[in-house]
This record gives C-alpha cells, structure tokens and sequence, in this order.
C-alpha cells in the first residue's frame, strides 16, 4: 500500500557526500549528490543541504539511510547514529523516517535504541528495492570510496553479514572505490620505463586521477579537494600519478602515465573480482544469476561482469517505468532511491 504522502525524499547521509532522490507518486523524479565533508562536523551537513536543489528542501516524507555514523568526528557508531538522525529530524521539512533495515523505520528519537540495524544499512535498502524486480543476483555498488556486493536469493537481500566489520570480514563490503580510494591502497610496486619500482606511500594520487586519465570518471564524480589541493586536468593528474613512481611529470609520456593508471586500474579490477567470485560459489545463488550494478563506479561493474562472464543489468535501468525525471545521478544515488521508493510504497510509517 502507497504512503498517504504524495513526496518522498529518499536521503543517504554520508561521510563524504550526502545523497536525495525525490519521489513523486511513487516515481522517482530526481535525484543528486554534493559533497559533505562530515569529518568536520555536523555542520557540514548544513551546508550540504543549503547546496541541494530547491526540491530536496520542500515538505516532504523523508526516509533517510546513512554512513556517515563512522565518521571519525563521532565517538561511535550509536553516537553517529544519534547526531545524524537528531539532525534529519530538526531539519527536514515534514515527517522524518529513519532506515533500520531488517527493523524496518523507525522514527528519528529512537534510532540510536536500533544502532546496529540503522548504521551503514544503505546497502540493505538497494538490495531490497533490486529484488523486487530480479528475483536471484548480485548487487555491485561501486561508489566513491566503498563497494558493496550484496547477494539477493528469492527477491530478499540474502548478506552474509551486517555490520561494517561482518561484511569486511565476508567480502560483502570491499573497502574500495572510484574516487576517493588511494592507489597505494592497491599495490606496493608498480611497472614504469621497463622497471618494476617500489611506490612512495603517501596519498599523493587516488582512484580518481587513474580513472580521469583513462577517461573513465563520470562528469561530476569527483567533489572534494584532489591530493595536492590542485586542479583535477588529466595533466594534473597524471603529475600526482608520477609522485607515487618518485617521478616528475615531464619524466614520462602520455602513454607511459595511462599505463601506470591501467596498472592500479587492473590491480582494483582484480580486487573485486576475487570478492565477487568468492560470493557467486554461493550454492542459493543461480549460476545465471546477474550482475545488477549501480554507483559512480558503474563502469567498473560493467568491466567485472564481463571478467566473471556474467550477465549484467543496470539499477537504472530496472527502475526505467519508475523514472519521470533526468537520470542523471539516480545511479551514483541508487541507496537515496531505493530507500525513497521503498518509503514511498510503505503506508505503515
């Protein structure tokens, strides 16, 4: 049964961006993302919302996910979970419901009782909303710094774990995405002019630089401050990819500098790969069962499909007689989506 409210704001409060898909009548209608730089405090979520389009401050039911909780400005994740819900309900215009997962919603004041089921559940709620439509699959989320792979068996997210720590521990959450993560994160040696080399271990160059490079990253993916503070040209890029081989820019060609990308670009490729193959052994999983891929890093997701040899679909795509609005950012947003349609086809809030 619908929610008696005819506007849905699906939220995702992360640590780094925060994420709001409007939905209308049950169908989504837009969706965006602006950065958040929470380690800063909650203020910054403030101005993150200052920074949203006009509609994301309209009256509304608002279903709000999160991530943020462990960020490092809390001392824990109920604590998190606490600020972060207190937040959404003094600040969102209209009644507030907050995403518990397998709880359900709860409302704001007593979301910290249910922490452990509120904190990081943003990829609970993309799994459910992916098994309405494909019975048996594999969810890959990719985003800006984390990915999420998430088995679905009978229409029900089917996780091995939770937690943040179950779900490391399993390989449903793989630290690793495609802006924000570190290329040292990926190797300790790379191939440059003919030489294997030790690489530097400081966060000069991130997963953004190696996918601008190679001309991979989405418009618009990248909103927080590159390493060096500098501009965010292949040029400038491909300088900070030098620091890490202890080489200027001007030491190497184009080509060399795309090939030391394609080097990380692979070693995370392969990183995935083994995460997800270990998942798709599943004996509940089809061995037909798809790859269902959404986040900034869909790219990516499409290329790890085609590594394993599966079919693959698109979260959008499912979603396509949901869609009345532009499509941009409901991919990178699929989390803020999935928890606003599915508050918006809950009549029990």
């Amino acid at each position: 049964m619908p929610s008696p409210f005819p506007r849905t704001i699906g939220w995702d409060l992360g640590g780094v961006h925060v994420k709001a898909a409007l939905v209308e009548n049950g169908r989504v209608a837009a969706a965006a993302q602006v950065p958040c730089p929470l380690w800063r405090g909650v203020t910054a979520l403030d101005q993150a919302l200052a920074a949203a389009p006009d509609w994301a401050r309209g009256e509304a039911l608002h279903a709000v996910t999160m991530t943020g909780e462990l960020t490092d400005c809390f001392a824990d994740r109920r604590a998190g979970v606490a600020a972060l819900s207190g937040w959404a309900g003094a600040h969102l215009d209209g009644a507030v419901r907050i995403y518990a997962g397998r709880s359900g919603f709860v409302a704001p004041e007593t979301a910290a009782d249910v922490a452990a089921d509120v904190a990081s559940a943003n990829w609970h709620a993309t799994a459910t909303l992916v098994g309405t439509h494909v019975p048996d699959a594999l969810l890959v989320d990719i985003g800006s710094t984390t990915a999420d792979l998430i088995a679905i068996v009978r229409g029900r997210p089917s996780s091995l774990g939770y937690s943040d720590a179950e779900r490391l521990e399993s390989g449903e959450l793989v630290y690793t995405g495609v802006v924000r993560t570190p290329v040292i994160a990926l190797a300790d040696h790379a191939p440059f002019a003919g030489r294997r080399t030790r690489l530097m271990t400081e966060t000069f160059a991130h997963m953004a630089d190696v996918y601008r490079i190679l001309r991979l990253l989405p418009d618009g993916a990248d909103q927080q401050a590159s390493g060096d503070g500098k501009g965010k040209s292949a040029a400038e890029s491909e300088t900070r990819l030098a620091r890490i081989v202890g080489r200027d820019h001007g030491e190497g060609t184009g080509h060399a500098w795309a090939a030391l990308a394609e080097h990380f670009a692979e070693a995370q490729l392969r990183l995935l790969h083994d995460a997800a193959a270990l998942l798709l052994t599943r004996p509940d999983l089809p061995p037909d069962a798809p790859l269902i891929v959404c986040g900034a890093g869909t790219f990516l997701g499409l290329r790890l499909a085609e590594r394993l040899g599966r079919p693959s679909g698109l979260l959008v795509s499912l979603l396509e007689d949901r869609i009345i609005g532009a499509r941009d950012w409901i991919s990178t947003c699929g989390p803020a989506v999935a928890v606003g349609v599915i508050a918006a086809e809950n009549a029990n809030l």
